[in-house]
């Protein structure tokens, strides 16, 4: 086990002895607990099967077996001579199956990597089917346009397709492209508007200038590896996020790619099928959103703001009006339109605290830049899309009722069919031992829990005290044993427990929580990340009400309160309820505001980065 793993069970206050013993000592009616399985990390040996994430009525993609390699380091197309496709490295997850669209063949590609095998099937003779062969073969010249994804099983996903129709085209209608075919092509058009980028699989134009089954089949294919392209990547193949940390398990629910050529080209809206690729979820349109209003604000603003000194308060200039525009501030009375008031400063300063610049209120450069369109909007661009990004990690089916955790924002909120109903503050790991990213389901409430210190601190911090002291850890309150030459040392159930009254518990491989805290007054730090990894919760009583299903079960405050004493109890929740450790440093409020947060782990500028290759 890794020095961080250590530290991080440390500061959950020694969660070891989860793994080794009964999971409490009562299951709501006073009986033993299912005992918890340990996680199995083994990478699994099947293929992929669907995964059903669409709304109502919409199209539902797949998964493709997604490669848990590095991220591409290799260079931009061109600037090397093409290699010969790698085979598929095996799948290290496997989504649930689910139902697909009765006009469309769902059959998982049979090798079981996730990708078909290389079509046989002898030269056809019609002339625009043996140009379509031909230029299958070419799209292995197509480097990485996924990003981390599996270019070579998608390519041959795409061939296996066009076997299954004897080279036949999917989009070609007469002596063009038809009606469908241009609805995809609008849509591939508008990639950037979700963060997509299809340079290295650009989709043909419109309208064909020739049409001898040469050009017929270069734009066919041409628009297929486009359309499976945008899928991968809107689905989440462009990062593999375990890559960028070892702390971010998050895993994207990549689309077959096979799947997303049949059903986008079968669909009666290649448009709206192309678009249920991208993540469904409010947050991720709400970025959406500020991005386009972010790029049109850019090309409206841009230049607009002349170079000058740096305004403060009572100064006059002529970019004041701008300003004054910009933030639809209104000239007071019969002052000067040119004066620097401190509504002018104030809107200045509020612009700032979302932009990541010094908070002063005045005018500086960098403020200047961002107004303008500068170097500080292009910032907040990457940003925005690096956590758009980070939206595909999420599942696509998050839960009607689940628990959200945005570690830069230091805030839980319990949410039940889109609405926020209960939210509190937390705090999460420290840059040195952060929080993992990644999704689980809360299963148990363990009350009154006993603290197994875990080794790690009984050496490091109380063996020198203990020596020093023989009765130290008896005088603060510890229960001090020994198993052979190995001391153990627990801290029994009681206000200064470090786990406090309640623990969460979802079983995973990083051995984090949601727990209760002694030390209340942290709650009101602006900066939180203070843990080992857990995440304490600064009202788990509430918490826990609603969990285990609130009055309607008999959970009440008063029920919540009475189970407080010196007794180890566990019980089992209603239902697992789904919860989601989510790293996001730009997010909506719920009044449609976007907020921007520290980027506490450098998470977001490793995503950017990545994206920016």
């Amino acid at each position: 086990m890794s020095f961080r793993s250590i530290s991080r069970l440390a500061g959950c206050a020694g969660l070891l002895w989860l793994a080794a013993a009964p999971l409490g000592a009562a299951l709501g009616d006073g009986t033993d607990p299912p005992a918890v399985t340990p996680l199995d990390l083994s990478p699994p040996n099947s293929a992929g099967a669907a995964v059903d994430y669409a709304p109502t009525g919409a199209i539902r993609p797949q998964t493709l077996q997604a490669s848990p390699s590095a991220l591409d380091l290799s260079p931009p197309p061109g600037l090397l001579p093409d290699l010969p496709p790698e085979p598929p490295p095996p799948s290290f997850f496997h989504p649930a199956a689910a139902e697909a669209p009765a006009a469309v063949s769902t059959e998982a590609p049979a090798s079981g990597q996730g990708a078909a095998p290389e079509p046989t099937a002898a030269v056809p003779a019609d002339p625009l089917a043996a140009a379509i062969q031909a230029r299958l073969d070419g799209l292995a010249s197509a480097r990485r346009p996924i990003g981390a994804g599996d270019w070579a099983a998608a390519r041959q996903a795409i061939a296996a397709v066009y076997a299954e129709r004897a080279d036949a085209p999917l989009w070609i209608e007469g002596a063009g492209l038809g009606a469908r075919a241009r609805q995809a092509i609008g849509r591939l058009a508008r990639a950037a508007d979700d963060g997509l980028n299809l340079a290295a699989t650009p989709p043909p134009a419109a309208e064909l200038a020739a049409a001898s089954p040469e050009a017929l089949a270069q734009a066919d294919v041409a628009l297929s590896a486009a359309v499976v392209a945008y899928a991968l990547q809107a689905s989440g193949a462009r990062i593999n996020p375990r890559a960028l940390s070892n702390d971010v398990s998050a895993r994207p629910e990549i689309a077959d790619p096979a799947f997303v050529l049949k059903t986008v080209a079968a669909a009666d809206d290649p448009d709206a099928a192309l678009a249920a690729f991208n993540p469904q979820q409010p947050g991720y349109r709400a970025l959406r959103e500020a991005l386009a209003g972010l790029r049109a604000e850019s090309t409206n603003t841009a230049s607009r703001f002349a170079p000058g000194p740096v305004l403060k308060l009572g100064m006059s200039d002529p970019r004041v009006p701008l300003i004054r525009a910009r933030f639809g501030l209104s000239t007071p009375g019969d002052a000067p339109a040119q004066v620097y008031d401190v509504r002018v400063a104030s809107a200045v300063a509020a612009f700032q605290r979302v932009h990541g610049l010094p908070v002063n209120g005045s005018l500086t450069e960098a403020t200047a830049s961002a107004l303008g369109g500068g170097s500080g909007q292009s910032r907040r661009e990457r940003l925005i899309l690096a956590n758009m990004e980070m939206w595909r990690w999420e599942p696509h089916d998050m839960g009607e009722t689940r628990v959200e955790v945005n570690v830069p924002d230091f805030s839980l909120k319990l949410i039940r069919d889109g609405d926020v109903i209960f939210r509190t503050r937390v705090i999460v790991g420290k840059p040195d031992t952060p929080t993992p990213i990644f999704s689980n389901s809360i299963k148990y409430m363990l009350f009154n829990p006993v603290w197994r210190v875990p080794d790690s601190i009984v050496k490091k911090e109380m063996a020198p005290k203990l020596a020093a002291d023989p009765n130290y850890l008896e005088r603060q309150g510890y229960k001090v044993s020994y198993a052979g030459d190995k001391l153990v040392v627990e801290q029994p159930p009681g206000e200064a427990n470090a786990l406090g009254r309640m623990l969460f518990l979802f079983p995973n491989e990083h051995a984090v929580y949601l727990h209760d805290t002694p030390n209340r007054s942290l709650f009101w730090s602006s900066y939180r990340a203070l843990s080992h990894g857990c995440v304490r919760v600064e009202d788990p009583a509430r918490l826990a009400e609603i969990l285990m299903g609130g009055a309607t079960r008999g959970w009440s405050a008063a029920k919540v309160h009475s189970l407080l004493g010196d007794k180890e109890r566990t019980f089992s929740l209603p239902a697992p309820a789904p919860v989601h450790l989510q790293y996001f440093t730009e997010f909506a409020d719920e009044t449609g505001g976007l907020q921007e947060r520290a980027d506490l782990y450098g998470l977001t500028a490793k995503v950017a980065a990545a994206l920016a290759y």
